[in-house]
C-alpha cells in the first residue's frame, strides 16, 4: 500500500470519527476532507469536486422541489386520509398505514413523507385508541423501506445509480431496483404487523399517550398591574383551559402545591401548566399572563411578528452537551425556550440549567423567520410552527399527483432518463401552481447535497490510491467466496450508515464493494445493489437517519426501544436481500 493510500485512509478515519465523534456539521468535514485531498495531491480540483456535476447527485436536489409541490399541496395527507380509516386492532391499524406509507416512500423522500405524515399518525391513532408509541417507529421503518422500491425513493439509490453511470457506464431505471425493494418492504410490513405489537413499547393508555407524547410545563406570571390581580383562579379562567392545567403556584419564592380553584392570584404569582405545545399559546391570549421566562423581553420582536414553535434537536445543533445558559441559546437562535420535553415527558426544574440532548423538543418563542430559516437544516428538526401554520393548498394536489405520475412514467417506459423527468416534473410544478418560485430555494436542503457530493471525493480517492483495493484484500484475508463477501459487504455497510448518514455509508463502501466484487471474480452488480438496500437499513441507532429522529421524541421512545425491535428488524433485512439479490443480478 502506497503513501497516497495510507493518507487517504487516514482521511477517511478522521471523517469517521468526526462524523460520529463531534457536532461539527457534516457539510464542514466532508468539503474540509476534499480540500485536504486537494491539498495533498491525491486527488485534482476536479477530481475532488466532480460529485457536484454528479447526475444522481443533481437530481436528489430536483426531486426536492417535486416533494416540495406535493407538500405545500397536501397531496400526502390528502391520499393518507382517504386510506388511513378506523381499523378494529393494531394489526388491522398496521396493514392500513404500513402500505400507504411504503407507496409514498416510494416515490417521495422518506423525510418528507415522515414529516407531513407525523401530526396525522398522531391524531389518527387518538382517534382509534391505539397508543401512539405503537405506531410511530412502524412509520419510521416503513418510510425507509419503501424508499427501497424506486430509483427515485431515497437518494442513497440516486447516489449509487450515478456512481454507477460515471465508473461502470451502466444507468438504472425507475423500477429496476424493485425486484429486491418490493420484497423488502412486502416482508418489512408483515414482520412489523406480526411483531411490532410485542417488541414495541406501551407505556401508557392511547388516551394519555397522545397527551403526554409532547408534554410540557410552561411557566406565566401575573402582572403586576395587570386585570388578573386580585381574581381567583376559577373566575380568571385558568380551570377551563383546553390544552393544559394549573398544577403549582409559587408565591415570593414559595411553592404552593394545592392550587383550589378559590385561591386569589397576588401579583408577580409564577403559574405552572402542564399540557399539550397549545397550551403556551392559549395562555398567551389571557390579558393579564407573560411567559415567566426573563428572556422573553429581551427578543426585541414586535408582538405580532411573534410565534411559538416546536423544534426537535437534531445531530447538527452545536450545543449538544451544553446547558442552556452556557449555549446562549437566545442570543444564537434569536428565540426563548418555554418548555423542554425529553422522551416524551416533560422537564421540570430551571430551564437555563437543562443540558441539550439530541432527540429533545423544544417549546420555543421566536419570530416568523424561524421556521423558515431552520426548517430543512438538521440543527432543528420537525420544526413546526403551532400558531401560524399554512393551509394546505388541496384544490391543487390532483395536479401534484399527476405530475408525480408522469415523471414516474417516463422513466419507467424509456421515454426519459430520471434526471430529464425530474426536470420537466419541478417545472410542472410551477407551471401549475403547485408550488410558487419563490419557494423553491428554501425547499432543497444544501447541506444534505453538499454532504453527498463532497463524499465523492473520498470514495474517489480510495479508488485512485488503492485504499479501497487494500480493504477489499483485507475484508476477504479468508475464503468465503461470493455469497460470504455480499455479506460482508452489507454489514460494513450497515455499520457506517448507523454511525454515519446513509449517503456517506453508500459513498464509502462502494468502491470497497467494487474492489471486493473484483477480488472474488463476481459481477459488480450485486454489489452495487447491496451497498444501496444496507445504507437505508439503518434501524437500531436513532441517530443514524433522519426519520428515527423525528419520531423519537413524539413517541416518547428510549434508544433501548429502537435496539430492541431494530436489531431484529436489521437481521430480515439482510435475509432478504442476501436472498434475492443472487437471485436477481447473478454473483
Amino acid at each position: 500500500m502506497g503513501f497516497d493510500a495510507v493518507l487517504t485512509l487516514a482521511i477517511v478515519l478522521a471523517v469517521l470519527v468526526l462524523l460520529s465523534a463531534t457536532r461539527i456539521a457534516a457539510d464542514i468535514i466532508l468539503m474540509g476532507a476534499a480540500l485536504a485531498l486537494m491539498l495533498m495531491g491525491i486527488l485534482t480540483p476536479v477530481e475532488a469536486l466532480s460529485g457536484f456535476s454528479n447526475t444522481g447527485v443533481i437530481t436528489v436536489a430536483v426531486l426536492y422541489v417535486v416533494a416540495a409541490g406535493l407538500s405545500e399541496t397536501g397531496a400526502v395527507q390528502w391520499i393518507a386520509q382517504n386510506l388511513l380509516g378506523r381499523p378494529s386492532s393494531i394489526r388491522g391499524a398496521y396493514l392500513r398505514m404500513l402500505l400507504p406509507v411504503g407507496g409514498l416512500s416510494a416515490f417521495l423522500n422518506n423525510t418528507t413523507v415522515v414529516a407531513m405524515l407525523l401530526p396525522a399518525i398522531q391524531d389518527w391513532s387518538a382517534r382509534v385508541r391505539i397508543p401512539v408509541s405503537k405506531m410511530l417507529i412502524p412509520l419510521s421503518y416503513m418510510a425507509i423501506l419503501g424508499g427501497t422500491m424506486t430509483l427515485i425513493g431515497t437518494s442513497t439509490n440516486l447516489v449509487i445509480d450515478g456512481l454507477l453511470q460515471a465508473e461502470k457506464g451502466v444507468s438504472l431505471r425507475m423500477f429496476d431496483i424493485a425486484a429486491v425493494g418490493v420484497p423488502l418492504t412486502v416482508v418489512g410490513s408483515i414482520f412489523l404487523t406480526l411483531c411490532g405489537n410485542r417488541l414495541l413499547p406501551n407505556r401508557e393508555d392511547a388516551v394519555e399517550q397522545m397527551q403526554t407524547a409532547r408534554e410540557y410545563a410552561v411557566e406565566f406570571r401575573v402582572l403586576a398591574n395587570g386585570p388578573l390581580v386580585g381574581k381567583s383562579v376559577a373566575a380568571a379562567g385558568l380551570r377551563s383551559l383546553v390544552h393544559g392545567f394549573l398544577t403549582r403556584l409559587e408565591r415570593d419564592e414559595h411553592l404552593v402545591v394545592e392550587v383550589t380553584p378559590e385561591l386569589i392570584l397576588d401579583p408577580n404569582d409564577v403559574l405552572i401548566f402542564v399540557g399539550a405545545p397549545q397550551c403556551a399559546s392559549e395562555l398567551r391570549e389571557i390579558r393579564g399572563l407573560e411567559p415567566s421566562a426573563g428572556d422573553v423581553n429581551k427578543l426585541g420582536i414586535r408582538h405580532s411578528q411573534r410565534r411559538l414553535v416546536e423544534a426537535v434537536i437534531g445531530p447538527d445543533f452545536t450545543g449538544i452537551g451544553q446547558t442552556v445558559k452556557e449555549n446562549q441559546f437566545r442570543s444564537h437562535y434569536h428565540a426563548v425556550i418555554l418548555s423542554i420535553s425529553r422522551s416524551g415527558q416533560m422537564l421540570r426544574g430551571k430551564i437555563g440549567d437543562v443540558k441539550f440532548r439530541v432527540g429533545d423538543t423544544l417549546l420555543l418563542e421566536t419570530n416568523v423567520d424561524f421556521v423558515r430559516n431552520y426548517r430543512f437544516r438538521r440543527d432543528f428538526m420537525l420544526v413546526s410552527s403551532i400558531s401560524d401554520v399554512a393551509p394546505a393548498n388541496f384544490r391543487k394536489a390532483p395536479w401534484a399527483i399527476l405530475i408525480l405520475l408522469g415523471m414516474v412514467l417516463l422513466n419507467a417506459f424509456g421515454v426519459l432518463e430520471v434526471i430529464q423527468a425530474a426536470l420537466l416534473a419541478s417545472l410542472a410544478m410551477l407551471v401549475t401552481g403547485c408550488l410558487s418560485v419563490g419557494n423553491v430555494r428554501r425547499h432543497i436542503d444544501l447541506q444534505v447535497i453538499i454532504v453527498i457530493a463532497a463524499s465523492f471525493a473520498l470514495g474517489a480517492a480510495m479508488v485512485k490510491t488503492g485504499a479501497a483495493a487494500t480493504i477489499a484484500d483485507t475484508l476477504l484475508i479468508a475464503d468465503v467466496g461470493p455469497r460470504g463477501a455480499l455479506a460482508l459487504v452489507f454489514l460494513l455497510t450497515l455499520c457506517f450508515t448507523e454511525l454515519l448518514t446513509n449517503n456517506a455509508a453508500a459513498v464509502l463502501v462502494f468502491p470497497i464493494a467494487m474492489a471486493v466484487a473484483d477480488t472474488v471474480g463476481a459481477n459488480f452488480m450485486p454489489f452495487a445493489i447491496t451497498v444501496m438496500a444496507a445504507a437505508s437499513a439503518s434501524f437500531i441507532i436513532p441517530i443514524g437517519y433522519q426519520t428515527n429522529l423525528m419520531v423519537m421524541g413524539p413517541g416518547g421512545y428510549r434508544v433501548s426501544d429502537f435496539v430492541r425491535i431494530g436489531v431484529p428488524m436489521s437481521l430480515v433485512t439482510a435475509a432478504v436481500t442476501l436472498t434475492v439479490v443472487p437471485l436477481v443480478w447473478p454473483l
